[in-house]
């Protein structure tokens, strides 16, 4: 799966979606994602294939397990992991999906 294919499935959610960042404020809900690093499958000294790991970011001003499920419902062909961390600095919750492509 592409960058750009991954886009489109997290808009099937109904919420904006950027990579990284918005370039203007957003009301939550609202997803961001990126791809901090890539992962390389290697033999005998040769880089063959490789996959990027993806944090997709679910920002909400309250814990919506509703949201929750759209993303999850988007993401139901990946294996992912999942966190969750309240940033009161801004006062919403992010909640961390990483998979891989």
């Amino acid at each position: 799966m592409t960058l750009k294919e991954l886009n489109t499935l997290l808009k099937s959610t109904g919420y904006p979606v950027a990579y990284r960042a918005f370039k203007t404020a957003q009301t939550a809900p609202f997803i961001c994602y990126q791809t901090p690093y890539r992962r390389n499958f290697s033999a005998d000294g040769v880089a063959y294939s490789g996959a990027d790991h993806v944090q997709i970011e679910l920002y909400t001003k309250d814990k919506d397990q509703i949201a929750e499920g759209k993303v999850e419902q988007a993401l139901s062909s990946f294996f992912w992991q999942k966190t969750e961390v309240y940033i009161e600095s801004i006062s919403l919750y992010q909640i961390i999906y990483e998979i891989e492509v």
